[in-house]
């Protein structure tokens, strides 16, 4: 359950002598930790809530020892006695990830990579000594051991729920293999593990690095294979080339003795297919178990960076086994198994949603020929209308969004309609229905329905770029979102 407001404004007060203006909640990300940001007239801080407390001791040592060495890393202000509260640096809510995606492949957001890479061998090289690899979560380096377990990561996660027959003994075979080629380097020093755009905030044109606390002792490439094959990030082929070089030049700066260029790339290329795979993994076990849109709707980019990986001919090992099933993992067959398909302006389909009361008006009469669709009832979940404050907002004000997705099973409620109502739009979308109808109930048609529309809504557009009509009934509210805009 999410940290009581109360104590996070007790911990702000003890760091800072006042009282925070603003407490509220950020959006979850990948991980099950929650996130506030705390605000008074000149002060921002990023609040933490993690149950992991040996996770978040070594987020404390890490973003300490790299501060001290010069780093753009958090500074932690306060934690709570049990250690599963802290306070940090703010850094504001845009990513390197963010920019490129507004900006686009431009100077200005290359010069922002290359700064990211030059703070990255810094980072590695001069941040490892006096490093105290003791206080890593698990594993202090990534070895054969450490190679192997991102390879069943991706064997178990997602390779295996494509239900491919394959020969086990021989692929494991082959991971030990693997292992043992990629084991011994030279260039080993501190490695950041999830170095990706999302995890580098820009603010004031700076760069700072978060999200490092699962860092160990390992090669230098694996970070910069992580940073430079993101899917996401769908960086062009110039961009991996030049970038690449500038960090390997930034690397041999800091080197007591020059770095072979050529091993250095060899082993770099196969640390991009260990991380390609072990990012599959990783979405596999949101997406496919979990259930997660976000990283179902990512996996096709994952395929896609993959493939284009292995029609470059970058590696040249000789696995048999695990070679066949890489070229099966990014066949057209997986890929579109994978791939949403999307509305377009000749699609006919429109969703309307709808909130609407049962004490006032009832079930919303269905205009279309078609019939059918959902109704899901909210009154299960909390009703903010009950607080006072609350009794004149609606579920579009940002105090109620946030009381809903902060005390309520709201966001578990909404995940369970995402999954149902995805199936029809799929289908519906297949099939050239023109019409799907979903509404949402609750007492007073105010809070709870409002919020589900507006939430359904965004998840449709984004997910299938689907043409969107919502209907507040009780508020008398209308909008139209499609190709017609």
């Amino acid at each position: 359950m999410p940290t009581d407001l109360k104590e996070i404004s007790e911990l702000f007060s003890k760091c800072f002598g006042l009282l925070p203006d603003s407490i509220y909640r950020l959006p979850q990300s990948g991980s099950d930790r929650i996130y506030y940001r705390v605000t008074s007239p000149k002060i921002s801080v990023i609040a933490t809530e993690n149950e992991n407390v040996k996770e978040n001791e070594t987020f404390f040592y890490f973003s300490d020892h790299f501060k001290k060495a010069g780093y753009p890393v958090p500074e932690i202000f306060g934690i709570n006695e049990e250690k599963t509260l802290y306070l940090q640096s703010d850094f504001g809510d845009t990513s390197l990830l963010d920019v490129l995606e507004t900006k686009g492949k431009t100077d200005e957001v290359y010069l922002l990579f290359k700064q990211a890479l030059s703070n990255l061998a810094g980072l590695q090289i001069n941040g490892d000594k006096g490093l105290d690899y003791e206080q890593c979560i698990t594993s202090k380096e990534f070895g054969k051991q450490a190679i192997i377990s991102d390879l069943l990561y991706f064997k178990y996660y997602f390779l295996d729920t494509l239900k491919i027959p394959y020969d086990k003994e021989k692929l494991l075979e082959d991971f030990d293999s693997l292992g043992n080629s990629l084991a011994p380097t030279e260039y080993k020093f501190f490695m950041y593990r999830d170095f990706q755009s999302r995890n580098i905030m820009v603010h004031q044109d700076k760069v700072y690095f978060i999200d490092f606390q699962g860092g160990m002792k390992g090669a230098l490439q694996y970070d910069v294979a992580s940073f430079l094959w993101q899917a996401k990030a769908e960086l062009p082929e110039q961009w991996k080339e030049s970038l690449l070089n500038y960090y390997i030049e930034e690397v041999d700066k800091l080197l007591e003795t020059s770095l072979d260029k050529k091993i250095f790339i060899s082993q770099y290329n196969s640390y991009v297919l260990i991380r390609l795979l072990q990012v599959l993994g990783a979405y596999g076990f949101r997406g496919i178990f979990e259930r997660k849109a976000h990283f179902l709707v990512s996996i096709p980019l994952a395929l896609n960076n993959l493939k284009s990986f292995l029609e470059q001919k970058h590696t040249n090992f000789a696995l048999p086994e695990f070679e066949r099933l890489l070229n099966l993992v990014v066949s057209d067959e997986i890929i579109n198994r994978f791939t949403n398909i999307k509305s377009d302006k000749d699609t006919p389909l429109v969703i309307t949603i709808n909130s609407f009361s049962y004490k006032k008006t009832g079930y919303p009469k269905d205009e279309t020929a078609n019939g059918g669709g959902f109704v899901f009832d909210c009154r299960g979940i909390l009703n903010p209308g009950r607080i006072e404050e609350y009794k004149t907002q609606t579920g579009k004000d940002k105090p109620v969004k946030d009381y809903l997705e902060q005390h309520t099973e709201m966001p578990n409620f909404m995940n369970n309609v995402y999954n149902m109502v995805d199936i029809s739009v799929t289908d519906y979308l297949k099939r050239g229905f023109t019409s799907l109808v979903v509404s949402f109930g609750c007492t007073g048609g105010q809070h709870r329905s409002v919020y589900a529309a507006d939430a359904l809504g965004r998840h449709l557009r984004n997910k299938f770029n689907a043409k969107i009509n919502i209907h507040h009934i009780e508020q008398n509210w209308h909008e139209k979102k499609g190709f017609e805009d």
